[in-house]
């Protein structure tokens, strides 16, 4: 199954890989949870493409909410993480 949306915040696609697809039914995250993800939540790079975006959801008590994704000519979420934290060591390079 292929699942995208426009995402405003970045102005390209954003594609749900079947893994991430995968990773959603596992950990019940909807897909206004992703979108709202995509478009409000902290984003961290790793490098010039890899990066993941996160978000608090007040109504979920198992935050922080995660997309891993690739950056290029569409936003591609690899998968998706909950109970996530932010690597000490990737801290200066908030976005």
């Amino acid at each position: 199954m292929s699942v995208s949306f426009y995402s405003p915040r970045f102005a390209k696609n954003v594609w749900l890989a079947n893994h991430a697809i995968e990773s959603m039914a596992k950990r019940e995250i909807t897909l206004p949870e992703v979108k709202q993800l995509i478009e409000e939540g902290s984003v961290q790079y790793k490098d010039n493409q890899h990066g993941w975006v996160y978000f608090e959801f007040i109504s979920r008590n198992d935050n922080l909410v995660c997309a891993a994704i690739i950056n290029e000519q569409a936003v591609i979420i690899k998968t998706m993480m909950v109970n996530w934290q932010l690597g000490e060591q990737n801290e200066n390079s908030l976005l």
